[in-house]
C-alpha cells in the first residue's frame, strides 16, 4: 500500500522565519502521524502570493495553485490556526474561500477533488475562540467533499487577557496532549478505511431526479 500522506496549512499571521506558535502545536500532530508512518508537509501560507479570490487559480503571479496541488494529493488536510478576535485567522479564512474554487471542479464519477479526503483542525490563542474556529472550519471542509473523523481537532488556549502563548507556556497541557494524541489516531484510522472503501457515488447535476427510488447510492444500500 502507498504510504498515506498529509498536509499542514499552517495559517498564522508571521511570514517564516518568525516562530510560530500554531506551527509548534501542529508539529506535534505530526510527529504523532510520523509515528504512524504518513509522511507530513508543512505549508506556512503566507510565505506564498495567495492572491483573494474564490477560484482555483486568480492569475498573475497568484501561487495559490501551488498550494492547492499539496492539498489534492494529501489524504490528510489538517488547517492550523491562530485565534484572533475569537475566530480563525484572516489566513485561515482566505484558504476556506479559495477552496470554494474546488466546487467548479469534478473527479471522474462527478465529485469534488476533496472527496475521499480526511480533515482536522488545530487552533492556538490567548484566548477563548477555538470552538468556534474549528467547528466553522471543519463545516467548511465537510462541504467541499472531506470526510470528519470523532475527534478531529486538537487546541491551546491561554487565560483571558495578554499573556504567554502555547510555546512560553510550556506545551505540556494534558487535555491538548491528549487531544492531539486522538486527533492523529482517527485521521490516519479513517484516511486508512477511505482508501479502502472510497466514496464511489456520483454527484448528480442540479437538475437530475433527486426523488426517493432514483439514486443509485439507495439502491446500493438497500441490496447491501
Amino acid at each position: 500500500m502507498t504510504q498515506l500522506t498529509a498536509v499542514f496549512l499552517n495559517c498564522t499571521l508571521k511570514p517564516s522565519p518568525a516562530v510560530s506558535n500554531t506551527e509548534t502545536l501542529a508539529n506535534k500532530v505530526v510527529e504523532w502521524l510520523d509515528h504512524l508512518e504518513v509522511a507530513s508537509e508543512m505549508v506556512r501560507v503566507v510565505d506564498y502570493n495567495v492572491k483573494p479570490g474564490a477560484t482555483s487559480d486568480e492569475g498573475d503571479g497568484d501561487e495559490w495553485p501551488l498550494i492547492l496541488e499539496k492539498i489534492k494529493r494529501a489524504d490528510i488536510i489538517v488547517i492550523a490556526t491562530p485565534i484572533w478576535f475569537g475566530l480563525r485567522s484572516s489566513v485561515a479564512q482566505q484558504v476556506i474561500e479559495r477552496l470554494d474554487g474546488t466546487y467548479a471542479e469534478r473527479n471522474e464519477r462527478g465529485q469534488f477533488p476533496l472527496y475521499n479526503k480526511v480533515a482536522g483542525v488545530v487552533v492556538t490563542g490567548n484566548e477563548d475562540g477555538a470552538h468556534a474556529a474549528a467547528e466553522s472550519t471543519l463545516f467548511n471542509l465537510s462541504h467541499f467533499g472531506c470526510a470528519i473523523p470523532p475527534n478531529a481537532d486538537t487546541y491551546w488556549v491561554g487565560d483571558a487577557g495578554p499573556g504567554p502563548s502555547y510555546i512560553e507556556a510550556g506545551q505540556d497541557h494534558a487535555y491538548t496532549k491528549r487531544t492531539t494524541k486522538w486527533m492523529a489516531l482517527n485521521l490516519v484510522h479513517l484516511a486508512k478505511t477511505l482508501r479502502a472503501n472510497p466514496f464511489t457515488e456520483p454527484i448528480p447535476p442540479l437538475d437530475a431526479d433527486h426523488s426517493p427510488g432514483a439514486s443509485t447510492m439507495e439502491t446500493n444500500l438497500l441490496g447491501s
